[in-house]
């Protein structure tokens, strides 16, 4: 691997993506690489830039479909304590990108801090979770950033504030590849307030969706002023199937992998849904999971 000369230690070939995705879907990454200090990221960046290789960044894998041939070019996924750490303070919290999300919210709750209950049940790394602007229901990750800390191609840091920052539905105007970390805005609040709004979030979800299978959440975004998941169930999809993956019957906008469950079985469910959808009602639906 002259390419990665003196970083073997983070870097391995033709690794499977599957064990990496909560769909355990997924052929292999030509370059699989876990860098544990900033240094080591920026420098595969700009090796990775220099030889025109393609970079792909994965956090939890929560909300991606990845090929069944693979991935061309350099999967990175931030790895050690740096990147995964978050210290805390009255009203502000600094968790870096690969700091587990629903791990984050639950310290919150212990911590007596408020403004993060709203991502309770949604899986994955803050990393991901803002590059996408995770949220549901009750809201979304933008509400409570205040700083966002990003790399660019060449390797260099920079920090772009809540000024600098828009969010909007599953989409921000951050376009830079690496999300290195961030500030939110919380505040102190009664830890029993707090638990009591925690659960009767994740008891809605639990009744709602189909949390303990194997899938990538909402497969679709929400066309304005209408539910993705109920245009789905009224065209009759709920619990169709290609091959081992089918449509939940919880909540139509969810696909489920089970068994052997191929990527490419899952891309023609998408593309049956989105057939039937516009065919019944003339409604595209847009994806909200990304496909490798």
């Amino acid at each position: 691997m002259k390419l990665f000369d003196g970083l073997q230690d983070i870097v391995r070939t033709d690794v499977p993506l599957a064990p990496y995705t909560w769909m355990g879907i997924g052929g292999p990454a030509q370059y699989f690489i876990q860098p544990t200090e900033v240094e080591q990221l920026a420098e595969v960046l700009r090796r990775c830039r220099e030889n025109e290789i393609p970079v792909h960044v994965l956090g939890g894998g929560a909300n991606l479909l990845v090929d069944d041939s693979g991935v061309r070019g350099a999967v990175v996924k931030l790895a050690g304590e740096h990147f995964a750490s978050a210290t805390f303070a009255r009203d502000r919290i600094q968790a870096g990108a690969a700091a587990d999300l629903s791990r984050l919210v639950l310290r919150t709750v212990r911590e007596g801090l408020t403004g993060m209950e709203c991502l309770t049940g949604i899986p994955g790394t803050v990393g991901g979770a803002i590059r996408m602007n995770a949220g549901g229901a009750f809201g979304d990750i933008g509400n409570v950033i205040e700083a966002v800390q990003l790399m660019d191609v060449d390797g260099v840091p920079f920090t772009r504030l809540r000024g600098d920052l828009m969010f909007g539905y599953r989409s921000t105007n951050i376009i830079s590849r690496v999300v290195l970390g961030a500030e939110f805005r919380v505040s102190e609040d009664d830890p029993h307030r707090i638990l009591n709004q925690v659960k009767q979030i994740w008891m809605y979800k639990k009744n709602t969706q189909p949390l303990g299978k194997r899938n990538a959440g909402c497969v679709f975004k929400n066309p304005r002023g209408l539910s993705a998941g109920a245009l789905i169930d009224k065209a009759g999809l709920k619990g169709s199937r290609v091959g081992r993956a089918y449509v939940s019957e919880k909540h139509a906008n969810f696909i489920i992998a089970e068994g052997d469950a191929r990527a490419s079985d899952v891309l023609k469910l998408i593309n049956t849904m989105r057939e039937t959808v516009y065919k019944r009602f003339e409604v595209y639906l847009e994806l909200e999971i990304e496909v490798w």
